[in-house]
C-alpha cells in the first residue's frame, strides 16, 4: 500500500464507532463495489457484515477506490480496511451489487485485486466470489461470468451457510451447497443465463430477523455518522416500474415503534429509517416524535406525496429531526403517466408538500421525477413544466431528474428504453422552460442507456461489459461494446 492510501484508511477506521473487529481463521472479505462513502451508507451492505460477524467469521472490507486513477497508477493491490491485507489472499470475497452500473465498479475491484475478472480464467488459488445485493431481485445476470455463486432475494438465512460450506469443504461442496439454499444460484451449472425465467425463485427471510440495521456509524460515509435501521420491508404499492412490486412475504413487512427504539445504540446522534414505504408505516409519526424528544437527527427514505399531505405532522417532525430538504417523488412529468405507470400522486398532493415546505421553512422541495416513460409526449413536458412554477410559487423547487430505464420483474420491463436523444430533448425542454424558476438536476442519459442495456441483458451482457471496461471504460467504449446486444434486447432507440 502507498504511505498515503495506508494513512487514509486508518484514519477512516479510527473514526469510525462500532464494534471492535476480531481475527479469527475463517477470514471473509466483503467487497462493495463504489467508493467507501457509499459502501458504508449502505444498510444492507452493514447488515450482512454484521450477520457473518456474530456468526464467528473475520469479516474484513474492502472498496471501490476513491480515485481509481490514482489508485491504478500506484500498482499496488486492493486490500481491505481491517488489516490492509490483499483482496486476493482471501478465500471467500462476499459482493453486494447495488445496481447495474456497480457491475463495472466489480471488474475494476477484481482486477486491481489481480483476480482474473472472469470465473473461468480463475484458478484453485484465487478466491470464491460470492454475489448478492439489491440488483437479484431484479436482474443479476450481466454478473454472471465474474462470480461463482449468488444468493438472489433475502440473504439473512442464507448467507452464513453459504459461507461456512466455503471453509468446510472444496470448490464443489461449496457450490452444492449454494444450489441447495433458497435463491442459490451456480452460473456454471446452469443451462442458459439470458433470461429471467433462466432465474430461481428469490429468497425469503423469516420476519423473525428483521430489522437490519446499521453496525458501524461513520462520518466519512454519505450518510454522516448516521445510524441505519429498517422501518419496514418491502411495499404494498404496485407501481409498474418499480422492482420492489417483487417485495417477499407478501408486502410490507412492518416493525414496531418500539423495536426500533431499542435498537438505537447510545452512540447515535442519527437515525435513519429505512424502507421502500417507510412513509405508510401506520405509526411513522409517532416514531418521529419519539426520536425528536430523545433529541435524535431523523433521515428518511422514500417519501409518498400522499402519505405526506394526509398526515402533515411527518414534514414538521421531519423538520424538528434536522431535515432541510423534504424530498418526495412525482415519477412521471404528468397525470395522464402517472395513471399509465399506476403511480397514486396527484398535484393536490405535491401544492401540500410544497406549502407544507414553505410552512416549517425548508430549505427546498425536491421532486424526483422520470423522463422518457413509454408514450410521453412534449405536452407531458409542458404539463411539468407549468406545474412545477406552480409550485415554485409557493417554495422554492428542485426537480432530481432521471431516465426511465426498464427493469426485469415489472410489467413495464418490455417497453423499452426511449434512447438517449429523444431523453436529452425532453431534459433541455424542461430546462429552458424551467429556466430562473427552478433547479433541475438530472443524471446522464448517455449512461442510463448502460443500465438499460445490462437491466435487460444476460450473461452476454456482462461480457460486452468487460470488453467495453478493458477498451477504456469510456461512455463510447461501453456504448461500442453493447451494441450488438441491441439486436436481440429492446433498446429500440439507441441513440
Amino acid at each position: 500500500m502507498s504511505w498515503s492510501h495506508s494513512e487514509m484508511l486508518r484514519e477512516r477506521l479510527a473514526d469510525e464507532r462500532g464494534p471492535v473487529f476480531v481475527p479469527g481463521d475463517r477470514r471473509v472479505c466483503l467487497l462493495y463495489p463504489s467508493p467507501y462513502r457509499a459502501g458504508m451508507s449502505s444498510l444492507g451492505y452493514q447488515w450482512i457484515h454484521g450477520l457473518l460477524a456474530q456468526a464467528g467469521f473475520a469479516v474484513e472490507r474492502a472498496f471501490l477506490p476513491d480515485d481509481l486513477d490514482a489508485f491504478r497508477k500506484s500498482r499496488r493491490p486492493l486490500c481491505t480496511y481491517e488489516t490492509e491485507t490483499p483482496v486476493s489472499h482471501f478465500p471467500v470475497i462476499g459482493v453486494s451489487l447495488a445496481y447495474e452500473l456497480e457491475l463495472v465498479g466489480l471488474i475494476h475491484c477484481l482486477e486491481l485485486s489481480g483476480i482474473p475478472a472472469l470465473r473461468k480464467d480463475r484458478g484453485e488459488q484465487d478466491p470464491l466470489v460470492l454475489l448478492g445485493g439489491p440488483l437479484t431481485f431484479s436482474n443479476p445476470l450481466p454478473s454472471a461470468p465474474f462470480v461463482d455463486a449468488m444468493l438472489l432475494g433475502e440473504a439473512e438465512e442464507t448467507v452464513v451457510p453459504a459461507v461456512t460450506a466455503a471453509f468446510e469443504g472444496d470448490r464443489e461442496d461449496f457450490l452444492d451447497e449454494v444450489q441447495r439454499l433458497p435463491g442459490g444460484l451456480v452460473p456454471e451449472r446452469a443451462e442458459r443465463l439470458e433470461q429471467q425465467a433462466d432465474l430461481p425463485q428469490i429468497a425469503r427471510s423469516s420476519d423473525l430477523l428483521l430489522p437490519a440495521r446499521s453496525r458501524i456509524l461513520t462520518p466519512h460515509a454519505e450518510l454522516s455518522d448516521m445510524f441505519l435501521v429498517e422501518g419496514e420491508r418491502g411495499c404494498h404499492r404496485q407501481c409498474g416500474f418499480c422492482v420492489m412490486r417483487r417485495s417477499t412475504n407478501g408486502g410490507m413487512r412492518l416493525v414496531t415503534p418500539q423495536r426500533l427504539l431499542d435498537l438505537i445504540p447510545p452512540e447515535a446522534r442519527r437515525v435513519g429509517l429505512v424502507g421502500a414505504a417507510i412513509s405508510d408505516h401506520p405509526q411513522l409519526p409517532a416514531l418521529l416524535q419519539a426520536l425528536v424528544d430523545r433529541g435524535l437527527g431523523i433521515g428518511i427514505s422514500s417519501l409518498r406525496a400522499d402519505r405526506v399531505s394526509l398526515k402533515p405532522e411527518i414534514a414538521r417532525l421531519l423538520r424538528e429531526g434536522g431535515y432541510k430538504t423534504l424530498t418526495v417523488a412525482s415519477d412521471a412529468a404528468s397525470q395522464r403517466l402517472r395513471r399509465t405507470i399506476s403511480k397514486g400522486t396527484v398535484e393536490r398532493h405535491l401544492v401540500a408538500c410544497a406549502e407544507l415546505a414553505r410552512e416549517h421553512r425548508y430549505k427546498v422541495l425536491k421532486v424526483y421525477m422520470m423522463l422518457g416513460l413509454p408514450d410521453e409526449r412534449p405536452e407531458d413536458i409542458d404539463e411539468l413544466i407549468a406545474f412545477t412554477k406552480q409550485l415554485a410559487a409557493i417554495h422554492p423547487v428542485a426537480l432530481g431528474v432521471a431516465p426511465f430505464v426498464p427493469k426485469f420483474n415489472t410489467p413495464m420491463s418490455e417497453l423499452g428504453f426511449a434512447g438517449i436523444k429523444p431523453v436529452e430533448r425532453s431534459l433541455k425542454h424542461l430546462q429552458k422552460g424551467l429556466r430562473g424558476k427552478a433547479e433541475v438536476r438530472a443524471t446522464s442519459a448517455r449512461f442510463a442507456w448502460i443500465e438499460a442495456a445490462l437491466a435487460q441483458g444476460g450473461a452476454s451482457a456482462g461480457l460486452a461489459l468487460l470488453q467495453g471496461v478493458q477498451a477504456g471504460g469510456s461512455f463510447a467504449d461501453l456504448k461500442r461494446a453493447l451494441a450488438p446486444l441491441n439486436s436481440t434486447s429492446r433498446l429500440h432507440r439507441a441513440a
